[in-house]
């Protein structure tokens, strides 16, 4: 099976290094409920975030997201394959990031990490470090990572949602 695209697996686990030459970051933050943090997690490392974005499909090779579990991401005619590359679940922190496979129209990792405070509120943010791979998406400039940054706020109203159940 062929590889990850781009060559600094885990750079958006944070060490604070600038992205890649070419690569424009991403992040979009959300508060969720105080009470939510464990409920979020289980949403998170579901898929069932990913599942309950309209529009979006999911498929993936375990019900729970793991270092090496490839998903494969639809929206109408675009495929978005990907594979989880880090994950993190501790008493206050949870999450992971996929990296994109050949065939995805971006090049990079996206994450989605949950923290509690110690005042017991719950944050979560989506965290992309990408470029544009696909041709047909070169000319959009901007655009694209609106599309982009659309699609992370529906994750976040999808979390959200989720988390209050």
């Amino acid at each position: 099976m062929p590889g990850l695209t781009y060559s600094r697996v885990g750079m958006t686990a944070g060490d604070g290094s600038p992205p890649p030459d070419g690569f424009r970051t991403l992040r979009v933050r959300a508060s969720l409920p105080a009470d939510s943090y464990d409920r979020a997690a289980q949403a998170l490392f579901t898929w069932r975030m990913h599942r309950a974005v309209p529009l979006l499909r999911l498929s993936a090779t375990a019900a729970e997201a793991a270092p090496g579990v490839r998903v494969l991401l639809r929206w109408g005619p675009v495929r978005a394959p990907c594979e989880v590359v880090w994950t993190v679940r501790t008493r206050d922190m949870a999450g992971f990031a996929y990296g994109t496979l050949p065939g995805h129209p971006e090049c990079g990792e996206e994450a989605f990490v949950l923290r509690r405070a110690p005042d017991g509120a719950v944050d979560f943010t989506v965290f992309a470090i990408s470029r544009h791979a696909a041709l047909y998406l070169r000319p959009t400039g901007r655009c694209g990572h609106w599309a982009q940054r659309a699609v992370a706020r529906r994750y976040t109203t999808a979390l959200r949602r989720l988390a209050e159940r």
